[in-house]
C-alpha cells in the first residue's frame, strides 16, 4: 500500500510518498481501506514543528472508506461496512487502522467525501457547544471560522438558536462565504476590536490568538478550546473577568459522553439530509499530493475542508 510520512520537519514539501505492509488491526481495531482523507490544522502544524514526537513522523486525522479486517474484541461492525472514524496516526494511507469506538456507519445514499466533510468536524464543532452549554439566548464566536470544524459550528450555533454569531477569520475574502452559512457578524484577527464582548468563544486556532479570543469573552464568559496551537492566559486575566476556559479532546469526550456522542451522529446526518448543514469540500486533491493539501492549508485559503482521495 502507499502511505504518506515525514523525515524532517518543515513546510509541505517533506511529505513523501513510499510503500508500507498493510498494517495488522489489533483487538480494538477496525482496518479500513481509505477512499477519502481529511487534512487538519493539527496535522499541518505536526509536519512543522512536531510537537514533541519521533521521526520519521506519520499523521492522524479523520477517514472514511470500507472495512477489510475486523479486530479480535470488536462488535457491531463487520467487513464490508463502509466507515468513517477519527484515527490518531497512520491516517494518511491506502490502508488504516481505525479505533473502532471511534467509528460510525457512512449511510448507504452518502459519499466518503461527505463523510470526511461531515462527521469529525461536526462532532468536534457539536461537542464544542455542548461542552459551553450554548443556550438561544447567548452569543458565540468561533475562530477559525471557515475551517472544517469552524464552518460548521457557525451553522450548528444557529441551528441550536443561539442569538448573535461571529465568525473571526484571516481574511475579509472570506465574508462572503461565512455570511453564507448564516454568520450575523465577520470580524479579521487583525481587527482592534472584536465586536461587542460574547458568552461563548469556540477556538480551534489556539497560539497568539488565544489572548484575544479570551478578551473576546463578557465577563463570566467560557472559552471551549480544542486547537493544538497552544498559547498561554495570565490567571489573573481570568480572574477578573470570572472567565473560563475548557479543553476539549473528541478521544475523551466520545468514551465518556458515549450516549451524546452517539446522538451527534445522528443529528449530523439529519442535519445534513434536510439540507440544514451544508458541510463545504474546499479541494479534493490526491493522496499523492498531500503537500498541495497542506499547502492550503497554511495559507489559510480553505473555505471548508480539504480531502484528499486515496
Amino acid at each position: 500500500m502507499r502511505r504518506v510520512r515525514y523525515y524532517q520537519h518543515g513546510g509541505p514539501e517533506v511529505l513523501r510518498l513510499e510503500s508500507a505492509p498493510t498494517p495488522e488491526p489489533g483487538p480494538g481495531d477496525l482496518l479500513v481501506r481509505t477512499e477519502a482523507i481529511g487534512v487538519t490544522l493539527p496535522a499541518v502544524r505536526k509536519v512543522r514543528d512536531g510537537g514533541g514526537t519521533p521521526l520519521p513522523g506519520v499523521l492522524g486525522g479523520e477517514v472514511a472508506g470500507r472495512v477489510i479486517a475486523v479486530g479480535s474484541q470488536v462488535s457491531g461492525f463487520a467487513v464490508g461496512d463502509r466507515v468513517t472514524s477519527l484515527t490518531f496516526t497512520g491516517s494518511y494511507a491506502d490502508e488504516v487502522l481505525a479505533p473502532a469506538f471511534m467509528a460510525s456507519r457512512i449511510p448507504d445514499d452518502a459519499s466518503a467525501k461527505q463523510a470526511v466533510a461531515l462527521v469529525r468536524s461536526g462532532h468536534v464543532a457539536l461537542a464544542a457547544l455542548a461542552t459551553a452549554r450554548v443556550t438561544p439566548a447567548d452569543s458565540v464566536l468561533v475562530t477559525g471560522a471557515a475551517s472544517g470544524v469552524g464552518h460548521l459550528a457557525i451553522q450548528l450555533a444557529k441551528h441550536q438558536g443561539a442569538g448573535w454569531v461571529v465568525a473571526a477569520v484571516s481574511s475579509r475574502a472570506k465574508a462572503d462565504f461565512l455570511y453564507g452559512l448564516g454568520a450575523d457578524h465577520v470580524v479579521t484577527y487583525d481587527s482592534d476590536n472584536w465586536g461587542d464582548p460574547v458568552d461563548v468563544v469556540l477556538d480551534g486556532v489556539g497560539g497568539d490568538l488565544l489572548r484575544p479570543a479570551v478578551a473576546a469573552l463578557r465577563p463570566g464568559g467560557c472559552l471551549v478550546f480544542f486547537s493544538s496551537g497552544g498559547g498561554t492566559i495570565p490567571a489573573h486575566e481570568l480572574l477578573a473577568g470570572s472567565k473560563t476556559i475548557t479543553g476539549l479532546a473528541m478521544a475523551h469526550f466520545a468514551q465518556a459522553h458515549r450516549e451524546l456522542y452517539d446522538q451527534h451522529h445522528q443529528q449530523l446526518w439529519h442535519l445534513s439530509r434536510t439540507t440544514r448543514l451544508r458541510a463545504a469540500i474546499h479541494a479534493e486533491i490526491p493522496l499523492a499530493d498531500a503537500a498541495a493539501a497542506h499547502r492550503i492549508i497554511e495559507a489559510r485559503a480553505n473555505l471548508g475542508k480539504v480531502v484528499l482521495i486515496s
